[in-house]
């Protein structure tokens, strides 16, 4: 039987990946003394790596595909196939961002200015690549970790470090200089694995369950009745039903109308429902959605 062998982020991507993927249908069970989970699908053999090190194991065929962060891919230089991004935070637009920060009462206002600086990061091949784009020598060192403590201590001038919102760098009293660039969640593939029917089917039916999973997010689905005379007013009061599925009931005169909405604007038509002579509404939560 064909196997596709797949790399889950270990770290701070683990837990929201286990839950993605069980709404997506999986059952996926993770135990802290293993870094091979079980999952209810004899075709996938799951291990979990750190982001870091996936698209090194992807690029050289030890995994097929993996699940991770596009700044890694770019750091890595891995040459990659990358299939889709999965947007696990609505609220950011799964964006975020490698920037240049200093202690807020630093001189360095921008990239010229780190001549001759020490730069401590994560991602030393980026920084020097942006360094050598703005045609700045500095000296970058690899940080393992407490990057805005070095900074706020002196021992080092400036750092790269990523950031969702700027918040946790504020609250350290640091500014931020300029971005470096900016990274998604990226499903990846190996390239051979990629041009494999089996493989390539296989990682594409598992991308289009994550996608679904990821679509429900904070949507829910709704059920009504309504008489037929008053489904015109329905539509054209509420736009969000512009598209709703419309079916005739048993009782002449009356339609059965169902439809997907944010879960946050919910209490808002719910009343207008009622208005326009909804009856029998039903709010559900759903999983998936196939777009």
């Amino acid at each position: 039987m064909p196997i596709l062998k797949l790399g889950l982020p270990k770290g701070s991507l683990q837990d929201a990946t286990v839950a993605l993927f069980e709404k997506a249908g999986y059952k996926l069970v993770v135990s802290s003394r293993s870094y091979f989970p079980h999952i209810d699908d004899l075709e996938i053999s799951p291990v979990l790596l750190r982001a870091q090190e996936m698209s090194r194991y992807v690029e050289d065929g030890t995994l097929d595909c993996g699940i991770t962060g596009a700044d890694w891919v770019a750091e890595n230089g891995s040459k990659v196939h990358v299939m889709t991004e999965l947007q696990y935070s609505k609220a950011t637009s799964n964006k975020v961002r490698w920037v240049l920060a200093v202690p807020e009462n630093s001189a360095i206002k921008s990239v010229k200015d780190l001549a001759g600086k020490r730069i401590a990061t994560e991602v030393v091949g980026i920084t020097k690549k942006y360094l050598s784009r703005n045609k700045v020598k500095a000296q970058v060192e690899f940080s393992w970790g407490a990057t805005e403590a070095k900074v706020a201590s002196g021992l080092v001038d400036a750092i790269v470090e990523l950031t969702e919102t700027g918040s946790s760098l504020r609250a350290n009293k640091l500014r931020i200089v300029e971005t470096l660039c900016e990274s998604s969640t990226q499903f990846i593939a190996n390239k051979t694995a990629f041009k494999d029917t089996w493989k390539h089917a296989k990682m594409d039916q598992v991308i289009m369950l994550l996608r679904g999973a990821l679509a429900a997010n904070n949507m829910v689905g709704l059920k009504l009745n309504i008489a037929a005379k008053n489904l015109d007013r329905l539509l054209s009061t509420l736009p969000a039903l512009k598209n709703p599925t419309v079916a005739p009931l048993a009782q002449d005169g009356w339609l059965a109308v169902e439809t997907v909405i944010e879960e946050g604007v919910v209490r808002s038509i719910i009343p207008a429902l009622k208005d326009a002579g909804a009856q029998g509404i039903i709010e559900y939560s759903i999983n998936k959605l196939i777009i």
